[in-house]
């Protein structure tokens, strides 16, 4: 039941990188099955889940324009690379018995739907999984833009970004054994510590909505519901 839940509608953001699993590049079947599993877990008490999705596992706009490349043209083929992985997660998602649909932000109607704010409004009352690809469909802005941007269309409870880390620390993790996670932290608090939770568009954007962030470990077996369920997992970040 989703009474049960704290969170009742959420936009979930899973990067690119997230799909690799422990390859150079690409989709790792394995660990889309895994996360697909932990969705589905959360569809199951009956949270409706939007998702947008990065690109960074197939081509990164802004490593594109340090070699060269155009960066409104590099910025394109990313977005291009988010409707494939958005392709793929749907294909996965269906395959496990849910009912999933992709909107692009650019129209590529042969292939998926466009992004219709009604539309989308519409599938998530009817438990659809929405998965929205193609960014904000401009250059120069980030999948954490988009996240902030759908999460906020969408009217979502709150923006879980979906991170090989459980949390937000003091310091990286990886680089001081003594950093420590940061369980809740205000806005206010994580711009003046400098933490970079998200790119500053996204975060701005959620701050002014009051819509809160829950940055989590996609990788830790049911740490997407215990978030929904409002236990302690991850760093929420909040007004």
């Amino acid at each position: 039941m989703a009474s049960a839940a704290r969170y009742k509608r959420i936009l979930l953001k899973l990067s690119g990188e997230a799909l690799m699993g422990d390859d150079a590049y690409g989709i790792n079947n394995a660990t889309l099955a895994s996360i697909v599993s932990e969705i589905k877990a959360v569809t199951d008490i009956g949270v409706a889940i939007g998702i947008v999705v990065g690109g960074g596992n197939i081509f990164r706009g802004m490593a594109g324009a340090a070699g060269g490349m155009d960066r409104a043209n590099a910025d394109y083929m990313g977005m291009l690379a988010t409707v494939m992985n958005a392709m793929a997660l749907a294909d996965a998602l269906r395959q496990a018995g849910l009912d999933a649909r992709v909107q692009s932000s650019f129209h590529i109607a042969q292939v998926v739907e466009p992004y219709v704010r009604g539309k989308a409004l519409s599938y998530l009352s009817e438990g659809k999984v929405v998965i929205f690809g193609g960014g904000t469909g401009n250059p120069f802005f980030t999948t954490d833009t988009a996240a902030a941007l759908r999460g906020a269309e969408i009217g979502a409870d709150i923006v879980l970004k979906a991170t090989k880390v459980d949390g937000v620390y003091t310091a990286d993790p990886k680089k001081d054994p003594a950093a420590t996670r940061f369980a809740k932290i205000s806005f206010d608090e994580a711009i003046g510590r400098g933490l970079g939770v998200m790119d500053a568009t996204a975060f701005a954007l959620c701050r002014d909505q009051k819509l809160p962030i829950n940055v989590f470990s996609i990788f830790k077996a049911g740490a997407l519901k215990r978030v929904v369920m409002g236990e302690d997992e991850g760093t929420l970040v909040h007004v």
